[in-house]
């Protein structure tokens, strides 16, 4: 077998576990309740044209991920 081709291997499988992980998850956001409307969403509607800039939400998902993350990197 080819020197490295397992690490390919691992990280291919990893890949698609997370890929699932995130389809899962927008297939749920219309049902998680707040999200994407939290106070700190920035919202402009004018003429003809509307603005949308869910500023509170990314900061939410900003940190879960950044303790998700620090979690899973403490071995």
């Amino acid at each position: 077998m080819v020197p490295g081709i397992d690490s390919i291997g691992k990280f291919l499988i990893l890949l698609g576990c997370v890929l699932a992980f995130v389809g899962g998850l927008l297939l749920l956001w219309g049902k998680i309740p707040l999200l994407g409307r939290l106070p700190g969403d920035i919202v402009i509607h004018q003429r003809g044209w509307s603005l949308y800039f869910p500023l509170a939400t990314c900061i939410l998902i900003s940190i879960l991920l950044t303790l998700l993350f620090s979690l899973l990197g403490r071995r």
